[in-house]
């Protein structure tokens, strides 16, 4: 039993020890990377596929946009060259969009071309001129926006005071009434009838509102009008307050007067007391109506101040904002380029470039041309018809001199890197020493589906036709879509691409650091061409 538990115990050692040891080992090993130079190269971009020989048949031409025929330029039976021009399309809306994308294009160099420049001397001295102007104009603003305040306070405090004096004369009004009342009950309603209770009530209705004027006067005496709002606020509250006073006020002598009228006391009441209840309406009415205009008198103030104001602040908040913009755009001037401001030009010229570009390429491709020496056999299309790129829309069909092709199918990731007139090298496996040479002459529209791929059908001519070549042969063919010699370029396994973006790594001390660049044609032979990001010599790792 010892003897197990002791070869357990040892395998349990054994086991945490090669643990350790592993982990050590691994937290050792370091990153293996190699530097390479960015250098210059010639890059290749070339597309490699199978195909076969076969007899020369006729080839169906067709355009590669759609549109209007404009003109025919061939009959049948007319022999025709490479690259001879056998219809066009409507290309008049075409040429207007080139005119314009080339001005977008000549403004966005020139855009360019100017921030790289710099500003001219005259170019600040206008901008000074104009930040200075702005500067006094604000300053006139500024000080308009004070008066405008002035005279709004001015304006404001006007109304009030006229206010304080319609509420003294309102209290004096009600005071009156007041007095009127009690003589008027004294003298006429002291006999506990109906009409003597309903003109006592109203009497000590009208002594009350005249003891509530007077506190409302009180609350205004002594007030001082400034920016404080409270003193406004009060006088605000004390006319509100004489209105309801005035008009219980007018009210109650209404009801006295009514009273006056009834059959026990029309003829008690002496016309000359009756009159004098006629007129203290009248005036406590008319009292009534001054509050009401004072009140509207100060609506019509603090609103058309308020406007004042507001127009006032509006045109030194504008010139702000104008003398803002001028000392920026000054500052800039007198600044260096930002390298910010430079890839924002950059990229619109750019997109210029590629507007007209694409342009361009649609015009080429309003002609059609036959891709091989030999004869017109068929016009399927006449002047003013419309035509779509489809494969079964033929316009013209030629018959090509040679009497043998290549008809190869070309993956659809690669038939867009091609165009008619591509250089083809071709490697015929019954003539393993040679190389011939050919061209691109067709790429059928429509899609071929080969277990379950996309294809597209192509079409190679013979530069020259092999002595001894038989249909059926197999070729192998390199189709060369573009080449550029010179640039910069760095190998594809230093490229990284992440979010629509391309990066490489740069050794930052010891540490990696991602740069990012732009990165131009891809080579089939691993070098990719580097547009900006990188210097010739700069180092990249390649893992």
């Amino acid at each position: 039993m010892k003897k197990k538990t002791i070869i357990w115990l040892i395998i349990i050692i054994v086991i945490i020890a090669g643990f350790i040891i592993g982990k050590s080992l691994l937290s050792n090993k370091k990153e293996e990377y190699t530097l390479r130079a960015v250098g210059r190269a010639n890059i290749v971009q070339e597309i490699s596929e199978t195909g076969t020989v076969k007899m020369g048949e006729e080839i169906h031409l067709s355009f590669r946009r759609a549109g209007s025929i404009e003109g025919v330029y061939v009959s049948i039976g007319q022999p025709v060259n490479s690259g001879q021009n056998l219809a066009k399309l409507d290309t008049r809306e075409l040429s207007i969009q080139l005119t314009d994308a080339q001005a977008q294009q000549e403004v966005a160099q020139a855009n360019l071309n100017k921030l790289l420049a710099g500003a001219t001397p005259e170019e600040i001295q206008v901008k000074e001129t104009a930040a200075a102007n702005a500067k006094i104009i604000l300053e006139n603003s500024k000080r308009n926006l004070a008066d405008v305040r002035a005279d709004a306070e001015e304006d404001l405090i006007s109304a009030y005071q006229d206010a304080v004096n319609i509420i003294e004369d309102a209290y004096l009004e009600i005071n009156n009434s007041a007095n009127l009342a009690n003589s008027i009950q004294r003298s006429y309603f002291s006999s506990g009838d109906q009409e003597s209770i309903q003109v006592i009530q109203s009497k000590s209705k009208i002594n009350l509102s005249s003891a509530q004027a007077k506190s409302w006067l009180n609350s205004i005496n002594g007030l001082v009008f400034n920016n404080n709002k409270e003193p406004y606020n009060k006088l605000d509250e004390a006319l509100d307050g004489i209105k309801k006073e005035l008009q219980d006020t007018s009210d109650d002598l209404i009801i006295i007067r009514q009273m006056a009228e009834r059959p026990n006391y029309w003829n008690s009441v002496s016309s000359s007391d009756k009159t004098l209840l006629d007129n203290q309406r009248s005036s406590v009415n008319a009292d009534l109506t001054n509050i009401v205009n004072g009140q509207q008198t100060i609506f019509s103030a603090k609103t058309t101040n308020q406007t004042n104001i507001n127009t006032a602040q509006a045109n030194v908040d504008s010139t702000q904002g104008t003398l803002n913009k001028l000392e920026d755009e000054l500052n800039l001037l007198k600044a260096s380029p930002r390298s910010e401001d430079i890839d924002l030009y950059k990229a619109q010229l750019k997109q210029a470039e590629a507007k007209t570009n694409i342009l361009r390429r649609q015009i080429a491709d309003s002609y059609l041309t036959s891709p091989v020496n030999g004869q017109i056999t068929k016009i399927e299309k006449r002047i003013g018809e419309t035509v779509q790129p489809a494969a079964s829309d033929w316009a013209v069909t030629i018959l090509p001199e040679t009497p043998f092709q290549i008809e190869v199918n070309i993956y659809e990731e690669d038939v867009v890197k091609m165009t008619i007139g591509n250089p083809v090298d071709i490697n015929l496996v019954a003539f393993p020493e040679k190389v011939f040479t050919g061209k691109v002459v067709s790429i059928e529209p429509a899609e071929k589906i080969v277990e379950e791929v996309v294809y597209y059908k192509t079409t190679i001519d013979f530069d020259e036709i092999p002595e001894g070549i038989k249909p059926g042969m197999t070729a192998d063919i390199t189709i060369k879509t573009a080449s550029k010699e010179n640039v910069l370029a760095i190998s594809k396994r230093a490229i990284k691409k992440k979010d629509g973006k391309v990066f490489v790594g740069v050794l930052d001390g010891k540490d990696i650091r991602e740069k990012e660049i732009e990165i131009g044609l891809e080579g089939s032979e691993g070098m990719v061409e580097v547009i900006s990001g990188l210097a010739e010599g700069e180092e990249v790792v390649i893992k």
